[in-house]
């Protein structure tokens, strides 16, 4: 798992706009509705956001595990989907775990995208960087 730091180029200019943008949009959702609310109160206002800026967005999208060449009866739901190029997933706990970290990198694993932003809006700032991290596959 490799974290990016802002300055990574990642396919040019276009997947950081992006990027910029949905860190906007998050910044922006924290600070209107602050810590302490369940996860799916951010991710709804989030997607509002995201729409706002007139983006591409899925939410709760099904991730299908395949093994061996077959398609497993379970899978997982990824919380937000942007441009289906950006994977979001959403906390709200106290502090993030590694594991969260490697959740969201099976995610980027599975589903093939190459970037995905882990936020965890119960915290007063988002400006500590184990709040909002960039995650490569």
């Amino acid at each position: 798992m490799e974290l990016l730091t802002e300055s990574t180029d990642l396919h040019g200019m276009e997947l950081n706009d992006l990027t910029y943008q949905v860190r906007g949009a998050i910044y922006k959702v924290h600070s209107t509705l602050g810590p302490g609310l369940f996860e799916s109160v951010y991710e709804a206002a989030l997607i509002y956001e995201l729409r706002q800026l007139n983006l591409n967005v899925q939410s709760q999208v099904a991730l299908p595990v395949i093994y061996n060449d077959v398609q497993l009866e379970i899978g997982f739901r990824l919380d937000i989907l942007i441009e289906n190029k950006v994977i979001v997933e959403i906390k709200s706990v106290e502090t993030l775990l590694d594991v969260h970290k490697k959740q969201l990198l099976t995610y980027l694993k599975l589903s093939g995208k190459k970037l995905g932003i882990l936020v965890n809006f119960n915290v007063s700032t988002l400006i500590n960087k184990e709040s909002l991290i960039r995650i490569i596959n």
